[in-house]
């Protein structure tokens, strides 16, 4: 039997056009039922999530719905990845999913998960639902990351005062009873003889040494969880808590993170350290200079001083500014190192070490004055590298004199 298509395209487009209403309806609806909660996740083994994380959870069991919005992910097929990602450049954007696939990879990786499940109206809630809705559309989804300024933790936060506005109150003295500079804040979350906090100490330069604000203190989600416990709103002159229950949602053991010391950075640069002194000793002992270690001094210090030149002057990375770690890794050694390895080089090479020792002693007063905090592991090689720059300028100087 044949259907008669011009008889039924009507009908058949009035259904078509029937369902997407009711699904769009169902979208964009919320059950009187309906809950909103923040998720706060704890943090993981790798670097990248040692500081924990955010989300909004939409829970509204009359409609079957049961939403996990997250606005930190990001696209690892992004044309020139890398590029972006190493330049400040990469865009993250907000995702939905379902609750309970959200879940279970934190689950997986044995972090704890805190809910806290906001009391607002309905009204509120469909505020909310509808912001995160339109923030989720494609055109909109995308955001230029910042770590200090526009991560998961801040949208959360922003999240809500957008939507909540003047009826929202914190009380920082009760969130952030003592206030941390940037830098301080980012070591509260990891070991301080750690790979990941010696790296993050280079790569980020003084303008992570100021005190933060309370408000500021939010980039990390620990403190957006802490300023909801003790948040109020107010409607109609009467206050009231923000949060309505707290519940933890998983518990796993506690991670034992005790490494190795003699894989640690301190010890690797006091070993380090150690072995530049001895040869040092040894070079004025015997009146000769490893020109070998002076060209790997000169040639390392200046690779790692251009890596951080790129990151202060040619990224969008707002915490790459200002680092003076290139006191002691200076880019300009990348152009010298070769000189080094003369028996007798230019008179002038003696002069530009000494500048170099006048760097590494304002390196010294930049620390001590708090301009900007270093690494306390790379403090044995900057000990080394101030004694064997006053060694070799010393000992060019004599080698200038015995050909005279």
């Amino acid at each position: 039997m044949k259907l008669n298509l011009r008889v039924h395209k009507p009908f058949l487009t009035f259904i078509f056009l029937l369902s997407c209403f009711v699904t769009l309806s169902q979208i964009n609806t919320l059950g009187k039922d309906a809950e909103i909660s923040i998720i706060t996740i704890g943090p993981g083994e790798q670097l990248y999530d040692s500081f924990g994380h955010n989300a909004i959870r939409i829970s509204d069991p009359s409609n079957g719905k049961d939403l996990a919005f997250n606005y930190g992910t990001f696209d690892f097929n992004t044309p020139n990845f890398y590029v972006k990602f190493g330049q400040g450049k990469l865009p993250y954007a907000l995702s939905v999913s379902t609750y309970d696939n959200f879940l279970r990879n934190y689950i997986a990786e044995k972090r704890w998960v805190k809910e806290q499940k906001l009391d607002i109206t309905y009204g509120e809630k469909i505020t909310i639902y509808t912001f995160l809705l339109n923030n989720a559309q494609p055109s909109n989804r995308e955001y230029r990351y910042d770590f200090f300024f526009d991560n998961c933790a801040t949208k959360i936060r922003d999240v809500l005062t957008v939507n909540l506005g003047s009826k929202l109150s914190y009380k920082p003295e009760q969130y952030a009873p003592s206030l941390y500079s940037f830098r301080e804040l980012i070591q509260q979350r990891l070991y301080w003889n750690s790979w990941g906090s010696l790296g993050i100490d280079i790569a980020l330069g003084a303008v992570i040494d100021r005190t933060a604000t309370p408000w500021e203190h939010q980039f990390l989600p620990h403190y957006v969880f802490e300023s909801l416990k003790s948040a109020t709103i107010t409607r109609n002159n009467k206050t009231t808590a923000l949060i309505d229950e707290q519940t933890t949602v998983n518990d796993p053991a506690s991670r034992d993170r005790n490494a190795s010391f003699l894989l640690s950075p301190f010890f690797v640069f006091l070993i380090l350290g150690i072995g530049i002194v001895y040869i040092t000793v040894r070079d004025n002992t015997k009146q000769k200079r490893s020109r070998w270690l002076d060209m790997v001094l000169f040639f390392i210090s200046g690779v790692v001083g251009v890596l951080l030149l790129v990151l202060w002057l040619a990224t969008d990375h707002t915490a790459t500014i200002n680092n003076y770690n290139i006191l002691w890794a200076f880019p300009v050694n990348l152009m010298f190192f070769t000189l080094l390895s003369k028996k007798s080089p230019k008179k002038w090479l003696g002069r530009y070490l000494s500048f170099l020792i006048i760097l590494l002693t304002l390196l010294v007063i930049h620390w001590i004055t708090g301009v900007q905090v270093f690494a306390p592991a790379i403090l044995p090689l900057v000990i080394a590298l101030f004694i064997r720059y006053v060694f070799v300028v010393r000992h060019l100087k004599k080698e200038t004199l015995d050909t005279l």
